[in-house]
């Protein structure tokens, strides 16, 4: 399904709180909070000649932050960067004075963070990157897992020291138990979703997705006409697509929002004109992406400054695995998850419909920019789909614009 953003909002200015939290002097105090990680590195910057022309393109970047903080996803810039301001503002408040980022390890911050509890709801990834936030600055973390969170990926946040809550039913209901275990028992939520009243937390871990943007912009050769950012709750798709029109204004790319069809709250709300809640059906494959309900922050963003929402099936997310596991030409192999790869499905969907490429002015001079935003973060549901273990692709040729 294809739809051309109808919102009367649509090409409207922010919301000057949201032109506040995605421009570009935040953006500079997010890369500024990363020079204080132990182990950031800019994530690579691929190019896919091969599909590119393929797909009748004049060239496809994709960013791959399977690389990125040791966490193996996007999601490790937003959670870890707002568990870290918050505990820099409890610090401030208890010394009743500005603490930097500098200070971060100081006896005194430290003690301020020991008082405190993070808790978030998550799929897997926003959640292992709240515990290892809590875990760097010496905070306590509850992280709440829906029943469709495999023991995996519950390991992979459990090893952060986190305490790991088991919660009946889909992403949505573990975020409302979320919500409601933290306010009975004092907690701060960091959640990656907002609603009524909740803003400004969901507002800083997009914050923290604007890093990947600027790195992004400074690798591309030019910047991009178009972009398609696969979506859940849709923080960062509103991210990149907040922070490329404030940083390129009229210049700005064409920006595609992708939905897995079986958890297309964003395209249905985009649909719809406002927020709606979806009804809940079969699984997606797409397990990170899998969300009934859209931020609101994220839908404020997106209804100004997203041109198109589409969604893309199962077998779209799988293809686009396997392909690039297995380049053809001079395309570099890349660890795509299930829902890495969404936007690039997205891109290929788009590419071989003629009424989309139409109405996206999608021809042989675009410029596509597209995000892998996990790696294998399963390991064995990954080989399941791919028939590969992802280390043996991690070691087949990369390509070398980073």
């Amino acid at each position: 399904m294809f739809l051309l953003n109808q919102h009367p909002d649509y090409r409207k200015p922010l919301d000057p709180a949201d032109a506040e939290t995605l421009g570009l002097t935040a953006a500079e105090e997010v890369e500024r909070y990363l020079t204080y990680r132990d182990n950031h590195a800019p994530t690579p910057l691929d190019t896919l000649p091969t599909l590119a022309t393929e797909l009748g393109v004049g060239a496809i970047h994709i960013k791959d932050e399977g690389f990125r903080l040791g966490l193996g996803s996007f999601k490790a810039l937003g959670g870890s960067y707002a568990v870290i301001r918050l505990v820099l503002e409890e610090a401030s408040r208890h010394l009743e004075r500005p603490v930097d980022i500098a200070e971060l390890h100081a006896p005194k911050v430290r003690a301020a963070a020991a008082g405190m509890t993070v808790a978030c709801a998550t799929d897997g990834n926003h959640g292992r990157s709240v515990a290892q936030g809590a875990q760097l600055v010496g905070a306590k973390a509850a992280i709440f897992v829906h029943s469709g969170v495999s023991d995996e990926r519950v390991a992979a946040i459990a090893r952060f020291g986190a305490q790991m809550i088991r919660v009946e039913g889909t992403y949505d209901d573990s975020v409302a138990e979320a919500a409601w275990v933290a306010t009975e028992k004092g907690w701060t939520v960091v959640s990656d979703t907002s609603w009524p009243g909740y803003e400004r937390i969901p507002g800083l871990v997009m914050q923290g997705y604007t890093a990947l943007v600027r790195e992004a912009l400074r690798q591309l050769p030019e910047p991009p006409t178009h972009v398609f950012v696969q979506a859940g709750v849709g923080g960062v798709a509103a991210a990149v697509a907040g922070h490329l029109a404030l940083a390129l204004g009229n210049q700005r790319p064409t920006f595609v929002v992708v939905d897995p069809a079986r958890a297309a709250c964003l395209f249905e709300t985009a649909r719809a004109g406002h927020p709606v809640k979806i009804k809940h059906g079969e699984p997606t494959v797409m397990a990170m992406l899998e969300c009934y309900e859209p931020s609101l922050v994220a839908w404020r963003v997106l209804s100004r400054v997203a041109d198109a929402f589409m969604t893309v099936d199962e077998e779209d997310a799988v293809a686009v695995m396997n392909r690039l596991a297995r380049p053809r030409g001079n395309d570099p192999a890349i660890v795509a998850g299930e829902s890495g790869g969404a936007g690039l499905a997205g891109l290929t969907r788009a590419a071989a419909d003629p009424k989309i490429r139409t109405a996206l002015t999608l021809d042989e001079a675009s410029r596509v920019f597209v995000i892998n935003t996990e790696g294998a973060t399963d390991p064995e549901r990954y080989e399941e789909l791919v028939g590969m273990r992802p280390d043996a692709v991690a070691t087949t040729f990369r390509g070398a614009d980073v």
